[in-house]
């Protein structure tokens, strides 16, 4: 990986280009306070704002560090190649018309590669890229305006959008921001390279990454296990959707992992914690900057309104957040605190009794704190009139941060309602000031405890086109070679089945050959003799004709699918299966390969888990048997990852004592080499 420490923590900087973009950049990083070099490129300017120019990079007192590029798009690659020569630390390339731009023009892909190729090792980013401001260091190159102040330690943000990075600057929620990152078109250097570069720097506490693609898994993959090392947690703010599944009519698999669904999963995968929308994202942020993730999810929550108490009871509905009984240790301090008046619950409604006093709010806030929760938070609205007699909520808070050492924050129902200064003194003090009580209960499930990056890297699929699919006892053939359980069957031309199928047990499931979605078309007849056989085949029309022993006993019918994901690899589908599959849409998503405790963990968030397991007394399903139905289906699919389109398993019956798959579908792609 290329090292991006001198470009990012630069002592010098240089700017390329006289335009009032470039003039911007040298203004901005005067008034962060940059104690380096700063010199102004431009072949005929005297000055860029009020320093003096050099005509050219080969008169520059020294190699820059950092450079801002501020020409157009086919000078950019020529100043690029000439920094690269010089050994500068790095570039941001400012001008846009380079990939992004091959709609309108055909040669924009050519000239980004010339530009890579003239970068060699010299890391740059972009194109069509603001660059970075360094608020730790002083250090930006940024072409306009911003809101970041000097920190010595905060979070950092990477966003493929400028637009977005400059308006997330603008936040006034106490949240310390040390890095801002744009990306642009990530020709060379991939936002997950960039992140990297980051977790080197011990003042940066968290990382949020607003993402559009992926790009290179293994780079996210190498990312998110130094993250894991480091312990500095990361998050995502995942937009966009893959080019996914574009035969969504042959299964049932692919319409159920729709176009968002291998992001969702590269992300559980990497045990990123996902976000979806920017409020939240910077609450979030704010919360793993002071206090790190959580240890787990279990919230106190305490207001002096039972309006306020039923809110945000029910607004935790569906977040995973859970609100623990009170023990009595909580109750004794609650009542020495509040006295009989008050009911006693989780959340709180303490009513007003203590208002103003603040000692005492602290007392019963504090009460609601200790190892029972993984976080307290106090609703407390300030007043966009005269705020002044909430001085002691804020007093109450700090005190109980600094008496208990326990996470603990102040919620404004609203975000108008918490003011910057306020949010700053709480920040200062340990105390988180959430703008919001949606944004505080989607900022704390996200902070919770988070899986490690699976070990296992990703399967990275082909890019071939689908143009096969196969017979259902040609799939069945394929896949039982590799350990799937399938039923005894025999297929051969409509007029000669009823011979063939004499050595088969009764009853009979008889299908027709090379019909999707047989169910729905007639072309599947089940519980038949032998007397039957040639009937329904007559009936079903089909010039060749399956017919097999049907499986008895089944708890519960599964689906079983794979599909391609050009962009994030092959998703695995697990969920209740049958003829009611898309209707119920009871699934789980996986990314392969996977292992025995990923399907385990899987299938037990379905709510047919249960039926699995056994329910009401009736008997449960060989587990074990569903498991290695699974591995079987994966072992085909890693060995043929280059043209694997499609498998899918619809229904794999379950059990007590077998995992049957009674149909079948594979769809292969052409080789791409």
């Amino acid at each position: 990986m290329r090292d991006l420490t001198r470009l990012l923590r630069p002592k010098s900087i240089a700017v390329v280009g006289g335009g009032a973009w470039c003039a911007q950049v040298v203004e901005q990083s005067e008034k962060m306070g940059f104690d380096g070099a700063i010199w102004p490129v431009h072949p005929r300017a005297a000055t860029v704002a009020g320093h003096g120019a050099f005509p050219s990079l080969a008169g520059l007192p020294e190699v820059p560090d950092a450079v801002f590029v501020g020409v157009n798009r086919k000078t950019t690659v020529g100043i690029v190649e000439e920094l690269s020569e010089m050994g500068a630390g790095g570039a941001v390339c400012f001008a846009s018309g380079f990939a992004e731009a091959l709609a309108e023009d055909e040669t924009a892909a050519d000239l980004q590669a010339q530009l890579v190729a003239a970068a060699g090792d010299m890391p740059i980013l972009g194109p069509n890229c603001y660059g970075f401001i360094n608020a730790l260091d002083g250090a930006l190159l940024w072409p306009d305006q911003h809101g970041c102040t000097p920190v010595s330690r905060g979070i950092a943000i990477l966003t493929q959008s400028s637009n977005i990075a400059i308006n997330l600057t603008m936040q006034q929620r106490g949240l310390p921001i040390a890095y801002m990152l744009t990306c642009g078109n990530m020709a060379q250097t991939s936002q997950a390279q960039i992140a990297m570069a980051l977790l080197d720097d011990v003042r940066v506490t968290a990382i949020g990454l607003h993402i559009e693609g992926f790009g290179n898994l293994r780079h996210w993959e190498a990312l998110a296990e130094k993250a894991h090392e480091k312990d500095i947690p990361l998050i995502a703010l995942k937009v966009g959707a893959s080019d996914q599944a574009k035969h969504a009519t042959v299964s049932h698999t692919a319409s159920l992992a729709g176009s968002d669904t291998g992001a969702q999963a590269v992300l559980d995968r990497l045990g990123i914690a996902r976000l979806h929308d920017l409020p939240a994202f910077l609450e979030t942020l704010k919360l793993l900057h002071v206090y790190g993730r959580l240890d787990g999810t279990r919230l106190a929550s305490i207001s002096c309104s039972g309006g306020e108490a039923s809110l945000i009871a029910d607004m935790a509905l569906g977040t995973g957040l859970i609100f623990p009984a009170l023990n009595e240790q909580v109750r004794d301090a609650l009542r020495e605190a509040l006295g009989p008046m008050v009911a006693l619950s989780n959340p709180l409604d303490y009513n007003t009794y203590i208002w103003r006093d603040a000692d005492a709010m602290a007392q019963a806030w504090a009460g609601m704190t200790g190892d029972t929760f993984d976080m307290t938070v106090s609703v407390v609205d300030y007043p966009v009139t005269d705020a002044s007699d909430w001085i002691c909520a804020t007093e109450a808070a700090l005190k109980v941060r600094a008496e208990t050492g326990r996470p603990f924050g102040v919620v404004a129902s609203l975000p108008e309602l918490m003011p910057p200064d306020v949010a700053d003194q709480l920040m200062e003090g340990g105390v988180i000031p959430f703008h919001g009580m949606a944004e505080a209960l989607s900022a704390i499930t996200a902070a919770g405890p988070r899986t490690a990056p699976h070990s296992l890297p990703l399967c990275k699929p082909g890019t071939g086109s689908p143009e096969q699919t196969l017979a259902e006892d040609q799939a069945k053939a394929a896949l039982s070679s590799y350990g799937l359980d399938c039923p005894k069957g025999v297929s051969g031309p409509r007029g000669e089945i009823a011979s063939l199928a004499q050595s088969l047990r009764t009853p009979f499931a008889v299908k027709g050959v090379g019909l999707a979605h047989k169910s729905d078309t007639g072309g599947v007849l089940l519980g038949l003799d032998h007397e039957g056989v040639a009937a329904a085949a007559a009936q079903i029309g089909t010039s060749e004709i399956l017919v097999e022993e049907m499986v008895a006993d089944g708890v519960a019918e599964l689906l079983i699918g794979v599909t391609r994901d050009p962009a994030h690899g092959f998703v695995l589908t697990l969920g209740a299966g049958g003829v009611l599959t898309e209707l119920l849409r009871d699934t789980a998503h996986l990314l392969l390969p996977v292992n025995d405790n990923d399907i385990h963990a899987a299938l037990d968030t379905l709510a047919i888990g249960r039926v699995l397991h056994g329910y009401r007394g009736k008997p449960a399903a060989n587990i074990d048997a569903i498991v290695s139905a699974v591995l079987a289906i994966q072992a085909y699919v890693l060995a043929h990852p280059t043209t694997l389109s499609e498998v899918e398993i619809n229904p794999l019956i379950c059990t007590p004592d077998r995992a049957v798959a009674v149909d079948a579908l594979i769809q292969l792609a052409e080789e791409v080499t």
